[in-house]
């Protein structure tokens, strides 16, 4: 069986070959002849059962596996002829033709390899960003949210009712149908006004209170209550208001700023200011860098660099956004869509643009991480996955089974890489 090998381009070949079919019912012999020495068939003796018989009771799966066996030859062939190694081979061959005729089957097979080009000098498409300003009344606020986050609750010295952010000092007994409850009672418990902390209801009931009042508070049990005799129940609650805390402001000095500085050597107030304000603009940097910084590294990038690309990762690609555009449809509208074969089609053709630029940024990080030695282990994978999963209120194992089961672990990888490798470039390293 002769394979002819055509280059597409540098990045995509074409392997085409016809199978005899007189190699195919050779390998069918063959293969019928092997599986009778293990088969067992009434009958016959176990690995005695004659190779016509194993056709007759297996004549399609052997005709399979026999097409399977010779499409490997066809590509093994064509690597050898093209001298290609496994590792130059990148995503799964696709069949561009696969035809049964009188004598033959004719094959042709679309492979793809890892796409090289020349980095040259990138430095003239990286902006470096300037460091943002930070303004005077930024950076009052920021360190008044500090100032006042550290500052205990005292109690008010003036006459007024209680109101939306101040701590009270109750006394409280729930009762269901005029029986107390377990758990329903407690003695000066300090509740914050405003923080949802009691039953929707309770809380803004009390608002307008004065220390040293009683009052009934009525409140319904959520339906979905972890109390199961209690959940959905009408209740009342015997409130007395002892005292009305707010938080008392203390004066921003050195003492404070080495509090907040966690006793940092020779920490005051100007240390505490530069602090904050390297801070602030981290954090401006940060969000610059998410919504202008990167978007336009990434497009100045793909502007840069010319290459041939793997047709079947760019198809991948495709499929990919595909099913995300597929994912905010009705089902009205997929089942249109599977009907229509034209219009998926265009949809694909619409979608080609931004899946190979999407692809050829992938390679361009990938060889730019190389040349920067940028490179990221499972461990900081992981970390990054537990953190993100803890600051969403997620069980981070349950996340990370997850991500690990759909395969899209690479990606997470390939994100963290991409934002080391780009901070690195644009100078925000810290």
């Amino acid at each position: 069986m002769k394979v002819t090998v055509n280059k597409i381009d540098e990045a995509n070949m074409l392997f085409s070959a016809t199978i005899p079919l007189s190699d195919i019912d050779k390998r069918i012999d063959t293969l019928a002849q092997q599986a009778g020495k293990s088969m067992k068939v009434d009958g016959f003796r176990k690995g005695k059962v004659p190779a016509h018989v194993v056709k007759k009771l297996h004549g399609e799966k052997l005709a399979n596996d026999a097409e399977g066996e010779a499409v490997r030859n066809i590509l093994n062939e064509g690597s050898k002829e093209a001298k290609l190694n496994q590792k130059d081979l990148i995503g799964e061959p696709f069949f561009k033709k696969f035809e049964r005729g009188a004598k033959g089957i004719d094959v042709e097979i679309e492979v793809s390899v890892k796409p090289t080009f020349e980095l040259g000098d990138y430095s003239n498409v990286v902006k470096k960003p300037a460091k943002p300003k930070i303004s005077k009344k930024v950076l009052d606020e920021r360190i008044e949210g500090l100032v006042t986050a550290q500052a205990p609750f005292e109690k008010i010295k003036e006459d007024r009712g209680l109101a939306s952010g101040d701590m009270a000092v109750i006394d409280f007994v729930g009762s269901v149908d005029g029986v107390e409850f377990d758990g329903g009672k407690a003695e000066n418990f300090s509740l914050k006004i405003g923080s949802g902390q009691f039953i929707p209801g309770f809380e803004d009931q009390m608002i307008g209170m004065k220390a040293g009042k009683t009052k009934v508070v009525k409140v319904k049990f959520p339906e979905n209550y972890g109390a199961a005799n209690l959940a959905g129940k009408d209740a009342e609650f015997k409130v007395t208001l002892h005292e009305i805390q707010v938080k008392a402001k203390p004066e921003l000095n050195d003492e404070l700023a080495a509090k907040l500085l966690q006793g940092k050597e020779g920490a005051n107030v100007e240390m505490l200011k530069e602090q904050i304000t390297e801070q602030l603009q981290r954090e401006e940097i940060s969000k610059k860098y998410h919504e202008e910084l990167k978007p336009a590294l990434v497009e100045a990038l793909v502007a840069k660099y010319s290459f041939a690309l793997p047709n079947n990762i760019v198809e991948q690609e495709i499929d990919a956004k595909l099913n995300q555009k597929a994912s905010q449809m009705s089902k009205e509208e997929i089942e249109e869509l599977k009907s229509d074969v034209e219009k998926i089609k265009a949809m694909r053709e619409e979608l080609r643009g931004e899946a190979s630029d999407s692809v050829k940024a992938t390679f361009i990080v990938d060889a730019l991480a190389k040349a920067e030695n940028i490179s990221v282990n499972d461990q900081e994978v992981s970390q990054v996955i537990y953190y993100e999963a803890m600051m969403s209120g997620q069980d981070p194992q349950k996340v990370m089974e997850y991500y690990s089961k759909n395969n899209l672990l690479p990606a997470i990888k390939m994100g963290i890489i991409e934002d080391k490798l780009f901070s690195k470039i644009l100078g925000l390293e810290e």
